[in-house]
């Protein structure tokens, strides 16, 4: 693969640079403006009860993350593509859900960065996501978009995940309740749980880094340890951040503090650290927002260019176009940015059960389109026990999905 995306060539050797991109891809997807403000929203409404939450969701992120990338990466194959092979018909079924989806969340992405932009500069909310989507399109402009794609993540992955763990540090959570609320909460609610599994490895998420990784020629089961580590990884990243951005906002509500306003994030960072805190916390929703900005319209497009090679030569004006698309929407729509980012991560959550099953399909009876490999029989078993639970969590939550909205 050159550096203009969809660009193909026989596999060559992996850069730690193509890794650390896939890896932060989907990390910073799964950790972007969605969860910073449902984070916040659930940590107010359930205090350290939400603890319990974030561990199902790791858990569950665990089980279809390690799967996902390994069918994907053994096969060679992107999602929608096994899912032809599976059913014909289902591959475009998937893609259709997946680009609705991502569409979806993506105007909650762009909304993100208006909101981090409010919060850094007091900026408009409006200009600061149209602003914000011209950065994101000039990232696919270049003549080398898919290096400057990898390096725009891992650099603000690791700016946000610091400025949280300072935030976490100074706001004094009471870390002991945390933990033992993870085990026995004092509440469960099941469309929190949905929509947090589906802000982190809903919709598009759960196929951005693997994605990537084939786009790149990292595939095949003589690559099998390199996906699995690559995997590892981005949960590694992915679990620490969470954790960090619940401790920070558990602090401050522990404290007393009200966050009642309309950007409730935003509030707790500044109860936690004052002005400073504010900035760092504009800093954070704007990373965490423009690198799924970009996250979603690449991972979304993916789901699209193997239909036709057509397509595949204007990929990276179709991830243009669907950034266009995703901010007249946003500047189009009258709906609070915290509205749609929770209600992003509830339909994505409802879409997960459809494309995860095809790939457990896949892993547990299609040995043929991964190329004879024999796959773990531990995997199928923890993969089909989260099948499970995002059915069940899907089925719980869909009447109270109008609840969002209202």
């Amino acid at each position: 693969m050159t550096d203009k995306l969809g660009s193909k060539k026989a596999p060559s050797p992996v850069s730690k640079g193509t890794l650390l991109g896939a890896v932060f891809l989907m990390a910073t997807s799964a950790i972007g403006p969605g969860f910073i403000t449902q984070t916040t929203t659930f940590t107010v409404q359930l205090g350290a009860a939400f603890a319990f939450a974030i561990l199902v969701s790791i858990l569950v992120d665990i089980a279809v993350q390690l799967n996902v990338w390994r069918v994907v990466g053994v096969s060679g194959l992107r999602a929608q593509e096994l899912g032809n092979r599976v059913l014909p018909g289902v591959g475009y079924l998937m893609a259709a859900l997946v680009v609705f989806g991502g569409l979806v969340f993506n105007i909650g992405n762009v909304s993100g960065t208006a909101l981090g932009l409010d919060a850094l500069f007091g900026l408009e909310v409006k200009l600061g996501g149209a602003l914000s989507a011209l950065v994101a399109i000039g990232i696919f402009l270049s003549k080398r978009a898919g290096v400057a794609m990898d390096r725009l993540v891992v650099g603000l992955g690791v700016v946000m995940i610091a400025l949280t763990t300072y935030v976490a540090v100074v706001s004094g959570p009471p870390v002991g309740e945390a933990m033992r609320q993870a085990v026995v909460p004092d509440r469960i609610d099941f469309l929190v749980i949905t929509t947090l599994i589906g802000g982190t490895v809903g919709g598009y998420i759960t196929y951005a880094g693997a994605h990537r990784l084939v786009d790149a020629g990292v595939h095949g089961p003589e690559q099998v340890a390199q996906v699995s580590r690559s995997s590892i990884t981005a949960l590694l990243v992915t679990g620490l951040m969470r954790a960090v951005l619940f401790l920070a906002v558990l602090g401050v509500v522990a404290g007393g503090a009200s966050l009642a306003g309309a950007n409730p994030a935003a509030e707790a960072f500044h109860h936690a650290a004052g002005e400073v805190g504010l900035r760092v916390f504009g800093m954070i929703l704007w990373g965490a927002s423009v690198t799924s900005v970009i996250g979603a319209s690449y991972t979304s497009v993916s789901f699209l260019v193997s239909f036709s090679p057509v397509l595949e030569r204007r990929r990276n004006w179709l991830v243009i176009g669907f950034i266009a698309v995703s901010t007249t929407a946003f500047l189009l729509i009258d709906q609070a940015p915290t509205t749609l980012l929770v209600l992003a991560g509830a339909v994505n959550g409802l879409i997960l059960p459809v494309g995860f099953g095809v790939l457990m399909w896949v892993a547990a009876r299609r040995r043929d389109l991964l190329g004879g490999y024999r796959y773990p029989r531990w995997l199928i078993v923890i993969g089909v026990a989260a099948w499970l639970l995002t059915v069940y969590l899907g089925w719980n939550s869909l009447s109270e999905l109008g609840t969002l909205w209202s």
